[in-house]
């Protein structure tokens, strides 16, 4: 897998590593069980600080992305269904109105967005359709 960084984004390089790993998996460009590079390999790789790193990873772990199995590495979770349907739909629902508030913003109507999202959803692994 390979990243890209950018020093002057806003977003912080953590963050940008948290969400090319997000993207990375639901576009299924890594899959479950494929190991992902050691914190320390992966600081040198990038010229960032481990902790960088182990910061990001340590966010997917949390979040069910990814799987750190001592002594042996940092792999791709399996989907897991912890979460309650209601508490994923309240967790799709403020992602929904984060992107919607952009869109107000930027100019784009209802109809802009719907295409956008139809276009762009075709590209991603789904679980189940």
């Amino acid at each position: 897998m390979e990243f890209q960084l950018s020093t002057s984004a806003r977003e912080p390089i953590y963050r940008q590593i948290v969400e090319q790993v997000r993207e990375a998996v639901a576009l299924g460009r890594v899959q479950p069980g494929e190991q992902l590079p050691s914190v320390r390999e992966l600081s040198r790789t990038l010229v960032v600080n481990p902790n960088t790193i182990a910061r990001a990873y340590t966010e997917l772990e949390r979040d069910g992305v990814l799987n750190n199995h001592q002594g042996k590495g940092v792999f791709v979770a399996r989907p897991s269904s912890d979460l309650t349907r209601a508490a994923k739909k309240r967790r799709l629902v403020e992602q929904v109105d984060r992107l919607l508030t952009e869109a107000v913003h930027l100019g784009f109507t209802s109809r802009d967005v719907r295409e956008c999202v139809t276009d762009r959803a075709d590209r991603f692994q789904w679980g189940t359709d």
